[in-house]
Formats: C-alpha cells, sequence, structure tokens
C-alpha cells in the first residue's frame, strides 16, 4: 500500500511589506468566515479569494493550498491559547493550585468564546495533523504545562507525573470542548469553571499527598535499617 503523503502546509512566502501583510490577514479573517459559514468540506482556495476581494492567484503566492491556510489559522489559535495559559501558569506570585484555578476559567471561557471557529477546526484537522509543523506546534503548546506540572509535583516520580500531566490536559480539554458545544450565560461559565477546577485541583492534591506519604514510608525504612 502507497504510503499517504504529508501535505504542505507552510507558507510560501512571509510578507515583507505592509501592503502584503494587509493581504495575508484579509484572507485569514476570510478564511474564518468561510469555515464557519461552509464547514471544512466545502473549504476551498475559490471561496477563501471571494471573500477576500482578492484573486486566487494571490493565495498561492503564500499558501501552497487550503490545509495550509487552515494549518495557519489553527496554529494561530494554539499560539494565542499556550501564551495565555503560559501567562498564567508561569506567574509565581500566585499560588500553583491557584494559578491552575485561573487557567481553567481562562481556558473554559476561551472555548465558549471561540467554539464556532475551534469546532470547524477540528473538522478541518485531518487535512494538516500528521505533518510535521503540527507535531512541532502541538509540542510547543505543551511546554508551559509540562513546567508547571513539575514545579507542583516535585517529589512526584516523573511517570507518575506524566500521567497527572496527560490526565489534567485531557480532561480539560474535552469537557471544555462539550461544554462549549452550547451558549453559555456568563454565570454558566464560572459556575463550571469552578467546579472543573475544584475536580482537577482535588485531584493533583491527592497526587501530592501520594508522593509525600510514598517518601515518608521510604525515609522510615531507610531510618530502621540503619
Amino acid at each position: 500500500m502507497a504510503k499517504r503523503k504529508t501535505p504542505q502546509i507552510s507558507a510560501r512566502k512571509a510578507p515583507q511589506q505592509a501592503r502584503s501583510s494587509e493581504l495575508v490577514q484579509a484572507v485569514l479573517e476570510a478564511a474564518v468566515q468561510v469555515l464557519v459559514k461552509q464547514g471544512a468540506p466545502r473549504f476551498t482556495m475559490a471561496r477563501v479569494a471571494e471573500k477576500a476581494g482578492v484573486s486566487v492567484g494571490s493565495l498561492y503566492q503564500y499558501f501552497p493550498n487550503k490545509a495550509a491556510i487552515l494549518f495557519r489559522l489553527q496554529s494561530d489559535e494554539w499560539r494565542e491559547t499556550r501564551e495565555l495559559l503560559r501567562s498564567i501558569l508561569e506567574d509565581t506570585n500566585v499560588a500553583p493550585l491557584e494559578r491552575l484555578r485561573r487557567a481553567v476559567h481562562a481556558f473554559v471561557r476561551s472555548e465558549c468564546e471561540e467554539a464556532a471557529v475551534r469546532g470547524a477546526l477540528d473538522d478541518a484537522a485531518p487535512l494538516y495533523r500528521d505533518a510535521p509543523e503540527a507535531k512541532a506546534a502541538r509540542a510547543a503548546s505543551s511546554a508551559a504545562m509540562h513546567r508547571f506540572m513539575a514545579e507542583l509535583l516535585p517529589h512526584t516520580p516523573s511517570d507518575q507525573r506524566d500521567l497527572a500531566e496527560a490526565l489534567i490536559k485531557s480532561t480539560l480539554s474535552a469537557v471544555a470542548k462539550q461544554f462549549s458545544e452550547h451558549p453559555r450565560s456568563e454565570a454558566e461559565i464560572t459556575a463550571y469553571s469552578d467546579a472543573l477546577a475544584d475536580m482537577l485541583c482535588a485531584y493533583l492534591e491527592g497526587v501530592a499527598a501520594k508522593a509525600r506519604s510514598g517518601r515518608c514510608r521510604a525515609a522510615d525504612e531507610t531510618a530502621r535499617r540503619r
């Protein structure tokens, strides 16, 4: 069986002049509108060009195909979310679990505000998710949480800490996505975020307590052997 070809999703070139930057920005704004209105199956270069008021040839100067446009939208969204969470999780003036609570609130709110775009991008993900650029972007998005977990659970064995990190990220992502599928009021977002944060914080407190208990038992055993 022939190996499926990895799509080219890198931009052809970066805009060098203000006019070119404005064109690319107009294309990306038009792409969001087309994606939300038409959905991933009907997303085409021609529709984006029409919405942006430019020629299809102008699009191809910067993007080799529709997968490249969609990946640019997705990578921009990942970067914005990454920077939002990083700024919260790395604020060492705030206690770690309070930082996590704030991050949960920010993430759930962001999911609700951008639900239409994110849902459409999820549908389009098969077009670019296996490309090296997409894997690198996902890895970069995980770095802040990885550092935070190392700070929060310094005495937890690395394999258990990695498991806790994976559970936190998958739970937060899945639950927030499901919650954002319907319009939510400000009160609903706050209440849901509080409940989700309570659950995640309680879980991490349990992981930390288990690690402390394990260290105490190990210390006692060492003392007895002496």
